[in-house]
């Protein structure tokens, strides 16, 4: 069944179910409009992941929760295309523009979902005052991939959504690799709607903005990006097969938070939103020190 945007959730009332659906208003910011507190309905499907969502019931159920779109087993090893992929960020962080993209990983453990999952601040990073926001497009994959052509690539990806690479900065900079750094539980929040490559048919058409606590301090468009989605998906299935419901995040714009002067690092009660518009709305992220 085609759809254009599918999001997995809690209903309203029936904390026992997790349900697939479309929302009824195809223009509505989901992440946003749950945050604010606004009732969202959406027209259920059949499958129990987006990834087979099968087909409209004729049920409807209002959002309680919204859920990662895909969970930590659908997802595995989380493939990470590093700093340099924004033209303006690599000059911040004064990085050369790569030949071919940097890639690094996170594990399954590093996904979670929008607000109201909290997303944490490990307790052995909060002396070092080094949390930090990165706002990407995130691709989910529909299908095993592996040694896939640029030409072929799309043919592969199921949708996009947004994401929140969550790092500790003292970690980064105290290595040569960026896998610890970043791959701390709950570290790769995304969401809040899988949107369909069919309607999102040139990326380069999105507008990013990472916004904390309101104030915009990232906000780039997507034409921005160093490789393209076809060129990213074909380099990171060389060799390596790509199970369906992998996850690829696509690099951060300039205006992460240590580059900032002052610094805009996050901190205990902090929200960041990831935005990409049209369609993909909003990613609400509300941080807590890990107890």
């Amino acid at each position: 069944m085609a759809f254009e945007r599918l999001v997995r959730f809690v209903p309203k009332g029936d904390t026992s179910r997790v349900l697939v659906g479309e929302p009824v208003d195809s223009s509505v910011d989901v992440g946003l409009a749950v945050y604010k507190g606004e009732e969202v309905q959406v027209k259920v499907y059949s499958g129990s992941s987006v990834l087979d969502a099968g087909s409209p019931t004729g049920e409807t159920a209002v959002i309680g929760q919204i859920l990662s779109p895909v969970t930590a087993n659908e997802a595995g090893t989380i493939r990470c295309i590093g700093l340099n992929q924004y033209k303006r960020h690599a000059e911040e962080a004064k990085m050369s523009i790569p030949d071919i993209p940097t890639l690094f990983l996170k594990p399954p453990t590093c996904l979670a979902g929008p607000y109201p999952e909290p997303t944490i601040i490990p307790k052995h990073t909060i002396a070092s005052d080094s949390a930090d926001y990165e706002s990407e497009l995130a691709i989910i994959l529909g299908k095993e991939a592996k040694n896939v052509s640029e030409a072929d690539a799309l043919d592969y990806v199921l949708g996009y959504t947004a994401c929140n690479d969550i790092s500790s900065r003292a970690s980064q900079f105290a290595q040569t690799q960026w896998c610890y750094s970043k791959g701390f539980d709950g570290a790769c929040p995304i969401g809040p709607v899988l949107v369909s490559k069919d309607v999102i048919k040139d990326v380069g058409k999105l507008r990013l903005r990472g916004l904390k606590n309101g104030k915009a301090v990232q906000d780039s468009p997507l034409t921005d990006l160093i490789f393209s989605v076809e060129q990213i998906v074909s380099f990171v299935s060389q060799g390596t097969t790509l199970p369906k419901g992998t996850v690829i995040i696509t690099g951060t714009p300039a205006g992460v938070g240590f580059a900032h002067k002052p610094q805009e690092l996050l901190h205990d009660g902090d929200e960041f939103i990831v935005e990409i518009q049209p369609h993909i709305g909003s990613l609400v992220n509300k941080l807590q020190n890990e107890k």
